[in-house]
């Protein structure tokens, strides 16, 4: 298999994770940071922008997932699959520290 499907495997999960938090934000009618924000990524976009950038993120990251062909058979790109979550998920538990409040 060619790296650029386990790279594949790392963005699908990066990406899914990152749907997550602006699809619960935006479903709870909470403002949240998205890349259409002033300033980028630090402002606060409405419940319905957060919604939509979840669905493409949901729609980006499906893509990507069927391109890697991720199955339990393949471990190595389950490891490419988490690790994508795991970095995500680390990295959106420091930017994101303190947004509930402002």
């Amino acid at each position: 298999m060619e790296w650029y499907y386990y790279f594949s495997g790392f963005l699908s999960g990066a990406v899914l994770t990152n749907s997550v938090p602006h699809f619960v934000k935006g479903v709870s009618g909470d403002k949240f940071p998205t890349p259409f924000s002033k300033p980028h990524g630090k402002g606060l976009s409405s419940p319905l922008v957060n919604v939509v950038w979840a669905l493409v993120n949901l729609l980006v990251g499906y893509l990507l997932f069927r391109l890697a062909d991720i199955s339990l058979q393949n471990n190595f790109m389950l490891i490419a699959f988490f690790a994508g979550v795991a970095c995500l998920s680390i990295f959106s538990s420091i930017q994101f520290v303190g947004k509930d409040k402002e």
